[in-house]
């Protein structure tokens, strides 16, 4: 792969890696919190809502387009190993996929479950508080990993 290739394919990482984190981001921060200091009906719906204006074009092509530039900078990594911060590169790529491998293992599954909830039937209370700590804390992780794959990034692109 070209240098002038690369280069733009980093740019491109570092931006949308960066992006994705700062959505998640926002979620673990006061999103979730402010969801949870709702009454429980209030906040299934509004989750509800959000999971569903979510996989929008300009979601989707940040999320999943910037997956498929760290494949593709992963294998250029791995092929040219020892170049100009292949092993950021690769690191960061491994790091910002695990984000991936998380919101399809885990939040995708957890946000079809709590469309399917009905906000104000008996029981949703604990449903609520079910879904919101266990969703947040691997939020958590699903902001660590974009957030430190950008740093990664970038520390590539300047040696490289």
């Amino acid at each position: 792969m070209s240098h002038r290739i690369l280069e733009t394919l980093m740019i491109i990482a570092v931006v949308g890696s960066g992006i994705v984190g700062g959505v998640f981001f926002a979620f673990s921060t006061f999103v979730m919190r402010a969801l949870d200091r709702l009454q429980h009906s209030r906040s299934i719906a509004a989750m509800q809502a959000i999971n569903r204006a979510a996989p929008n074009g300009w979601f989707m092509l940040a999320l999943f387009g910037t997956a498929l530039v760290c494949l593709v900078l992963a294998i250029d990594s791995i092929v040219h190993w020892g170049h100009g911060g292949s092993g950021y590169r690769l690191a960061a790529s491994i790091l910002y996929l695990v984000a991936i491998v998380v919101t399809i293992g885990y939040h995708i599954p957890r946000n079809n479950a709590l469309a399917t909830l009905d906000p104000n039937a008996a029981g949703a209370i604990v449903e609520w508080s079910r879904y919101s700590a266990g969703w947040t804390a691997w939020n958590h992780v699903r902001t660590a990993t974009p957030l430190a794959a950008t740093v990664l990034f970038a520390v590539a692109l300047r040696i490289g």
